[in-house]
């Protein structure tokens, strides 16, 4: 059990949250999102013990396990992938080593009916019962399954970690924490550095991972697949929902309606008592009914408006000049980085007004033809441009050609034509510039600031070849609507590198697969790719099942009866505790469903209008909340 109890942090005299406080349950699944800088990676900070809060406390149950994967992350390990990952199972490696000591010991004693040799056989008994529990005897498959889900070659295995590049790095940090097992996952951004393929592996773990997860993310078809939860940091406030993130916004949206509802039906009320009171004030007749209505005036709880954070803008990229119809043609393109051959002899055809998503996985050349196209890579082979073709290029690391003692304002003002130079300040804030931040210089800024201001720079340019590559990783949910926007009024051809499915949904109109150092054209969005690669990828399955069927059975006796045996024990640890705490979680639940029912209803405008009936419910509401409170404690001691 993990709970965090007023718990206070602020940052330049602001408070990020003020007196939070929350419990995470066993399988709590919680999605943190809200506006950069509203405190998301500060909080996972606290929770596994990198900052401290200025109030407050984190408290765990005896040996409670947290691993947390940061957005950046450097690792200079000179083990090898799979070395590396295996670091991971810590405990593993201790009952390896307990058993290998009581066995030697054993081995070397005669007393074979004494009650320290009972002893002995005793203790290695119950460590292989518990390195099997924990999966000793799979650990190698198991460290195979993760790396290959995340992404890694089995050739690769064997290469140093120091040897890949940051986003890779990220990933044997994050195979580390998956084969960790531990009780709370804490992943901040975890698909940034992912491909599509590994975003899907990834989902389908986490969906059945036996413990509870807090994850921040601005990939909503992520959040949606993996959470049950979501807690929103809104301006200083938290909200927290039982819900995925769609169906919370949906709720969040629902309350707001009702909480102005019942603002302005008191506001109305507050209104006629005032006037009558300013009417009949000095009415000698009227004086005892004046001074109840003041009385009672006083004593309402006046309702508060939260206020929204719904800072956000629409705009339109310059209206390009119109260029031919076919935008560029490839044929018998190759390249290679010394004896790495990337691309082979490809051919595909860019036309006007074309949406084309690149996927595949990370390595297979999605940025390198994103350079070749924008004109930074060489290549060899035939690529043809079309006439009057003006190319916008973001690339990952576009940050660098910034002038670094440049102003964040004077970058964009500079660019900023037409009617965009009165908005100047509003599109800086819409990418998470405001107040004093748009006075910096370029230099200062942090790698995902400097990623976010060549972005808005690019949204001003007239061009029509637009090439993104990456965009949506540094951005909120609201930047990226922002830039989603934008791109959907687009009018030029467009390219766009990504592995955010919400973000390329009806964005793009033809998808690229790249693999095998090729490609493959889809004459569909995103949706349609995946569900074809779906298809394909069962239809293959079947057919390596049917052709090896006999070699997998001989292969995987062995291990089918390990596992037969690991999950047996599994369930006779497992079935007693899950008994004593279904009925009190469904009792729970149950409880917390009826005080969500109270709380809809002390929102309704006319509700306290019954003042018997008001009582009523209140006291019913008070009552509920104490035998929760007692069912909680109950739950937390068996647990």
């Amino acid at each position: 059990m993990l709970t965090l109890s007023n718990i206070s942090i602020q940052f330049g005299g602001n408070f990020l949250f003020d007196d939070a406080s929350f419990a995470v349950k066993p399988n709590d699944r919680i999605g943190l999102i809200g506006r950069n800088g509203s405190g998301k990676s500060t909080l996972l900070k606290i929770i596994a013990g990198k900052i401290e809060p200025e109030t407050g406390k984190v408290h765990t149950s005896n040996n409670y396990k947290v691993g947390y994967l940061p957005q950046d992350i450097a690792n200079n390990s000179q083990l090898s992938v799979f070395e590396e990952a295996a670091t991971a199972l810590v405990e593993i490696k201790e009952l390896e080593r307990k058993r290998d000591e009581i066995t030697k010991n054993i081995s070397e004693r005669t007393d074979y009916n004494s009650d320290e040799y009972m002893q002995l056989v005793q203790f290695l008994s119950e460590t292989e019962e518990r390195y099997q529990l924990i999966g000793g005897h799979t650990s190698e498959a198991d460290i195979e399954q993760v790396l290959v889900g995340l992404g890694f070659e089995r050739m690769e295995f064997s290469k140093p970690v120091s040897q890949f590049s940051g986003g890779w790095q990220m990933r044997v940090e994050l195979a580390k924490i998956l084969l960790a097992r531990p009780d709370c996952i804490l992943l901040d951004e975890p698909t940034n550095h992912l491909d599509i393929d590994s975003v899907r592996w990834l989902e389908r773990f986490l969906k059945n991972y036996q413990g509870s997860i807090i994850l921040v993310s601005h990939d909503r078809t992520f959040l949606d697949f993996i959470t049950n939860r979501t807690i929103e940091f809104s301006l200083g406030n938290i909200y927290d929902m039982p819900l995925p993130y769609s169906k919370f916004i949906e709720a969040r949206k629902q309350q707001r309606e009702l909480q102005l509802a019942a603002f302005k039906n008191q506001q109305k009320q507050i209104e006629q008592t005032e006037k009558y009171i300013e009417r009949f004030r000095y009415k000698a007749t009227l004086a005892s009914r004046v001074q109840s209505r003041m009385k009672a005036l006083d004593k309402v709880e006046r309702i508060e408006v939260e206020e929204e954070d719904i800072a956000t803008l629409k705009i339109r990229f310059p209206e390009p000049a119109r260029s031919s119809r076919l935008i560029v043609e490839s044929k018998g393109l190759t390249k290679r980085y010394g004896e790495k051959l990337v691309l082979d002899n490809i051919e595909f055809a860019i036309e006007r007004g074309e949406k084309i998503a690149f996927v595949g996985k990370n390595g297979e050349g999605k940025t390198t033809l994103a350079k070749i196209l924008a004109k930074t890579e060489d290549y060899s082979g035939n690529l043809n441009f079309g006439s009057s073709v003006d190319i916008g290029y973001f690339a990952q690391h576009q940050a660098e050609m910034l002038s670094g003692d440049m102003t964040v304002f004077d970058i964009i003002d500079r660019a900023a034509t037409g009617d965009m130079r009165a908005k100047v300040r509003t599109l800086l804030g819409a990418f998470l510039f405001s107040g004093d931040s748009v006075n910096k210089k370029v230099k200062v800024l942090s790698g995902g600031e400097k990623s976010r201001l060549a972005l808005c720079k690019l949204l001003l340019n007239p061009v029509n070849l637009l090439i993104l590559d990456e965009p949506t990783n540094h951005l909120d949910m609201l930047a990226k609507d922002v830039l989603k926007s934008a791109l959907m009024s687009f009018n030029g051809a467009m390219i766009i590198v990504s592995h955010d499915r919400d973000f390329l949904q009806s964005l793009t109109n033809k998808t690229f697969e790249f693999k095998n150092k090729n490609i493959t054209a889809f004459d569909g969005d995103i949706n349609y790719y995946l569900e074809k690669n779906e298809l394909e990828m069962l239809s293959e399955l079947e057919a390596k099942a049917s052709g090896s069927q006999q070699t997998g059975k001989e292969n995987s006796q062995s291990q089918s009866q390990i596992d037969r045996q690991k999950q047996k024990d599994l369930q006779r640890e497992e079935n007693k505790r899950k008994k004593a705490i279904a009925k009190i979680e469904d009792e729970i639940a149950g409880m917390e469903a009826k005080i969500a029912e109270y709380d809809a209803l002390f929102l309704q405008p006319d509700f306290f209008s019954n003042t018997e009936l008001s009582m009523q419910k209140q006291n019913e509401y008070n009552e509920l909340n104490k035998a929760l409170e007692e069912k909680m404690e109950e739950w937390t001691k068996i647990v």
